[in-house]
């Protein structure tokens, strides 16, 4: 079973604390939302690629050209 641990920095003291069924649902729903997240950054990052390069071969430049011109 997953567990947290609990640090009282004043003392020093570490718990270690299994995690209750409503915190291991928590994390993955958390777990879910980032995997979506990276998922949307990644799908909008090929399109907003995929649009550069499409604006370059109608420009008629190179992958290299067009990287000298956006950098």
């Amino acid at each position: 079973m997953p567990t947290k641990l609990i640090v009282d920095c004043s003392t020093g003291a570490v718990e270690e604390i299994e995690l209750t069924a409503e915190e291991i649902a928590q994390r993955e729903a958390d777990a879910q939302a980032a995997a979506q997240a990276k998922a949307e950054e990644e799908a909008a990052a090929a399109a907003k690629q995929a649009e550069k390069e499409a604006i370059a071969a109608r420009l008629g430049l190179s992958a290299e050209e067009l990287s000298t011109l956006l950098s």
